[in-house]
């Protein structure tokens, strides 16, 4: 059998730890259903006899304890909640044991922001990781050695499994399944859960916010100049000569502070006010991109489904209100 091992961890969500035992437990009950034999060992480890995870009313009661722990095969790791430094700190003892564990040859996985605590043990130090598209530019700055797969919904390497975000860790469970149970199991625990198994990107829930949070008073004027006019013609000379930088520089320190570069900010400026204009009107794909300032139809639907994952038409029958409340 395979030994699940679920972190109990203070200040993290508890509907995953749920979700991620009842997901395995469901397959031993399938498995028993066709006269199988149950394929997973499910337990919940934990650093104290009982756990708080910042849930009011709930607590978490490990039934294994760090220190009389077993070798397992598959360590999960929760999503956390609140300050991800507070919640690494609190649960800090699992690091070593985590290395350990993985050391000895199991696997680990990372469901959400759980990435947060995975990147913290060390082991995916210049590896690619997945996590919530919301938090991705925090991650990379209190782990620039690890590499972010922008709007991936799972990443493996090594061993090493993370998810996208909030839901999509249920991707990932989909995908340990698969690997350990097979994909008719797979299939069959999908239609159970009424998840979608092989979707692969996040990047249509993504929401543009802008890179703002740093201080630089002549990227930040850039920024708001390109989202209070990003339908008319900018180009780079022209904002470089509007905040009074020379275009290398501004180029330069654009590209470093906002994680795009201008011509890619630009794009995903218009792309977020056309998917606002796709869910919420019944404009058609021509009259959105004049909206938008684009003038070749190709090159926005190119470019809307590179950031977005769908077609601008796929977008709209996803999240159009109108056409829904009709």
């Amino acid at each position: 059998m395979k030994k699940i091992l679920i972190l109990a961890m203070e200040q993290s969500v508890v509907q995953a730890i749920a979700g991620a035992q009842y997901c395995f437990q469901t397959v031993n009950f399938f498995l028993q259903q066709q006269g199988q034999s149950p394929l997973f060992e499910v337990h919940l480890v934990g650093l104290y006899e009982e756990v708080n995870p910042g849930f009011p009313g709930f607590r978490l009661q490990p039934d294994v304890l760090i220190e009389n722990s077993f070798q397992g095969d598959l360590i999960i790791i929760p999503p956390l909640l609140g300050d991800f430094s507070e919640a690494i700190s609190s649960n800090s003892k699992f690091l070593p044991w985590i290395r350990a564990q993985y050391e000895s040859g199991a696997e680990v996985a990372s469901l959400c922001v759980g990435a947060f605590f995975l990147a913290a043990t060390g082991l995916i130090e210049g590896k690619h990781c997945s996590t919530h598209w919301g938090f991705v530019d925090q991650f990379k700055s209190m782990f620039p050695g690890v590499k972010v797969q922008d709007g991936s919904i799972v990443t493996e390497e090594s061993g090493i499994y993370s998810s996208g975000g909030a839901n999509s860790y249920w991707n990932l469970l989909l995908h340990l399944v698969e690997k350990y149970a097979g994909r008719e199991m797979a299939i069959l625990l999908s239609k159970y859960f009424a998840i979608d198994i092989d979707r692969e990107s996040q990047a249509s829930f993504s929401i543009f916010k802008g890179q703002k949070d740093h201080p630089d008073k002549q990227i930040l004027q850039a920024q708001e100049i390109i989202e209070k006019n990003f339908a008319k013609g900018l180009t780079v000379d022209l904002l470089a000569e509007q905040v009074h930088l020379g275009r290398r520089s501004f180029e330069r320190r654009f590209k470093k502070l906002t994680g795009n570069s201008v011509l890619e900010y630009v794009q995903r400026v218009k792309i977020e006010a056309a998917k606002r204009i796709f869910e919420s009107s019944i404009k058609n794909c021509n009259e959105v991109m004049w909206e938008v300032g684009y003038t070749d139809a190709k090159a926005f639907r190119k470019v809307f489904q590179k950031i977005t994952g769908l077609t601008p038409l796929e977008y709209r029958m996803k999240y159009n209100k109108v056409s829904k409340a009709a």
